[in-house]
C-alpha cells in the first residue's frame, strides 16, 4: 500500500458550513431523481453526518448503517465489514461522505445492488461506482472533513469589555 504522505499531495479543507451546503445540494439533486426513498443507509462512519442532513432534507425517517472499515489517518488499509444490512431495495438510498478508490463502494454495492449510491465528494477512481455526487476532487487530494480537524482557539474579548473600552472606561 502506498504511503498516505506520498499518495496525497493536496489537502482540501471542508468547513462545517461548506459541508452542510454540499449535503443540501446533494439532497436537491436526489430529490430531482426520485421522491420516494423509503430508507437511507449510511456507510459508517463517514456517511453518518451527511445521512443525517440528507434524511432531514428528504424527510426520510428510517436510517440504518452498514459498517465497513478501511481508513486510518491519511492511509487506506484492508477493508473489513463490521455490520451488514439485510434488505436491498430500489427505494433504498446509500449515503457516504466520499468515494475514493472505490473499495468500500464496491463492497456495499455488492451487498445492496438495487440501491442508489450517493456521495458528497468523489475522486476519479471511485466515481464510476457512485450514482450521484456533488463535488469531484483529484485522486491525490486528502479531504479534511470538519470532524477530523480541530477548531483553532481564538480569544475574543467579551462584547461587554469591548463596549467599555469604546466608552473609555
Amino acid at each position: 500500500m502506498e504511503n498516505g504522505e506520498t499518495r496525497y499531495r493536496k489537502t482540501y479543507p471542508v468547513s462545517w458550513g461548506q459541508f452542510h451546503n454540499d449535503c443540501r445540494a446533494l439532497a436537491w439533486r436526489l430529490l430531482e431523481i426520485r421522491q420516494d426513498w423509503e430508507r437511507i443507509i449510511a456507510i459508517a462512519r463517514g456517511g453518518l453526518v451527511p445521512a443525517a442532513i440528507i434524511a432531514r432534507e428528504l424527510d426520510v425517517h428510517f436510517i440504518d448503517t452498514v459498517c465497513v472499515s478501511s481508513y486510518t489517518v491519511r492511509s487506506q488499509g484492508r477493508s473489513r465489514v463490521l455490520k451488514q444490512v439485510a434488505e436491498d431495495s430500489e427505494k433504498c438510498l446509500i449515503i457516504d461522505d466520499l468515494v475514493d478508490t472505490g473499495k468500500t463502494a464496491r463492497i456495499v454495492r455488492e451487498m445492496l445492488p438495487k440501491s442508489h449510491f450517493a456521495t458528497v465528494y468523489a475522486k476519479p477512481d471511485g466515481r464510476p461506482l457512485t450514482d450521484t455526487f456533488i463535488t469531484e476532487v483529484s485522486q491525490e487530494t486528502w479531504i479534511l472533513f470538519p470532524w477530523d480537524s480541530e477548531p483553532q482557539y481564538q480569544y475574543i474579548e467579551p462584547i461587554a469589555d469591548l463596549s467599555r473600552v469604546q466608552k473609555g472606561e
